[in-house]
């Protein structure tokens, strides 16, 4: 049944109409970047609230990390925008 499915997918790939390489539209992609954020920040915050047992300490960890990493991945995503290699 998933072989068939592949199988399935990859003939309709094979059409004159091309697919975009990105097919995923932009709101979607948005979604996700915010659900994958929350999720690592609390990560961040009980992993801290462990270490330190303290909540509030957690809590203002867990800001400083959505902030930072959040600026972090928009330079690491413009780097690698300028860099040729795989495209």
């Amino acid at each position: 049944m998933i072989i068939d499915s592949l199988i399935l997918k990859q003939s309709k790939n094979t059409s004159k109409e091309k697919t975009p390489a990105s097919a995923e539209k932009p709101m979607r992609s948005i979604v996700k970047s915010i659900s994958w954020r929350a999720i690592g920040t609390l990560d961040t915050i009980a992993i801290s609230w462990f270490v330190t047992g303290t909540l509030a300490l957690a809590l203002s960890i867990g800001a400083v990390e959505l902030v930072s990493k959040m600026a972090l991945y928009f330079f690491h995503e413009r780097v690698w925008n300028l860099i040729k290699w795989g495209k």
